[in-house]
């Protein structure tokens, strides 16, 4: 909302300019409308740029400035060394040679300097490093499955999460998007995640604020997830299993909150009981399924006919997988039929 309030308001700013051009110098355009109308084109295509630059980040800015301003020194030296000696200055083959080798050098300068890291760039420039002078303790940014999972919350308010808690539009859109499924689990859970990150931003140990970049150029959520955290020097929090593992690949910081509540949490051990809600058949034709309050499976053989209601199971095995643990049990004895 704030990007198009500011872009109507320079709509508005260049009409107006076009118009006071008019006014000032009528030797420029024959009628102020005129003034006007090309005030307002030009605003049109600056914003026309801007949408095609959407998810360009000031890093990539900066990097492009930079290799532009390498390839431009080389490009001169090259110039200056007396190999192009034999075409006369001021002719129209020497000027070709000047541009051509600036277009060249200023490319392969902007493509080397966006391949780049900040190590690259402080071996070229002893002593300097491309990072913020104020930069802020701690970046965290949370995915749909983070969100909609509800123990986040509950970290943060035991004060083990503090920084300042990044939420993309697109994650937000996802989620506005899951909350009006037809799918009542998925539509329950995306309004939970909602109605949590209301409450995330009453916490004091977090400071919760949405951002407005996008990655167009990527298709998957979890990639623009990734180069957003990349970009941000940031965690990325989740309890993907599979987003977490591609996270590493691409050397981003990943936190799986199931690897943190399944070493914080008292192990599950047979003969425990459980009280869950059975809410669809298992793979097996007599079992009932169900999920603990974290999100992970309990399956309960010969329970099928008591899918729907809430019943207190006895565990009898915990086998531990890549996103979590399945518990497997049976039905308490004094759990009535």
């Amino acid at each position: 909302m704030t990007i198009w309030v500011t872009r109507i308001l320079f709509l508005l700013l260049c009409g107006l300019g076009g118009y006071g051009l008019t006014v000032l110098q009528p030797t420029i355009f024959s009628s102020p409308y005129i003034g006007v109308a090309v005030g307002l084109l030009f605003a049109l295509f600056l914003i026309l740029i801007d949408k095609l630059l959407r998810g360009f980040s000031l890093r990539a800015f900066s990097a492009i400035t930079f290799g532009l301003l390498l390839g431009f020194v080389v490009s001169q030296l090259i110039d200056r060394s007396g190999l192009f000696e034999t075409f006369e200055e001021g002719s129209t083959t020497r000027w070709l040679i000047r541009v051509g080798l600036f277009l060249a050098f200023g490319y392969i300068g902007m493509i080397l300097a966006m391949r780049s890291n900040k190590e690259d760039f402080a071996l070229i420039i002893p002593y300097v490093r491309f990072t913020p002078l104020n930069k802020p303790e701690n970046y965290i940014v949370m995915d749909t499955s983070a969100i909609m999972d509800g123990r986040i919350l509950d970290l943060t308010e035991a004060k083990l999460i503090e920084g300042i808690v990044i939420v993309p539009k697109f994650v937000l859109r996802e989620l506005q998007h899951l909350a009006d499924s037809p799918d009542p689990i998925q539509r329950n859970r995306a309004r939970r995640g909602l109605e949590i990150l209301n409450q995330l931003k009453q916490c004091a140990s977090i400071e919760v604020k949405f951002h407005e970049g996008d990655f167009p150029e990527e298709r998957e959520v979890d990639m623009k997830l990734i180069r957003l955290s990349r970009n941000l020097g940031a965690k990325l929090f989740t309890i993907d299993y599979n987003l977490a593992k591609i996270a590493e690949f691409h050397s981003v910081k990943c936190v799986n909150l199931n690897e943190i509540i399944n070493k914080l949490r008292p192990p599950i051990v047979p003969g425990d009981i459980l009280t869950v809600k059975l809410v669809k058949e298992g793979k097996e034709h007599h079992q009932g399924v169900g999920h603990l309050p974290d999100g992970n499976l309990v399956v309960v053989n010969n329970a099928r006919h008591m899918i729907g209601k809430e019943v207190e199971v006895e565990v009898i095995n915990v086998v531990k997988t890549a996103a979590g643990y399945v518990v497997f049990g049976e039905l308490k004895k004094s759990t009535p039929e």
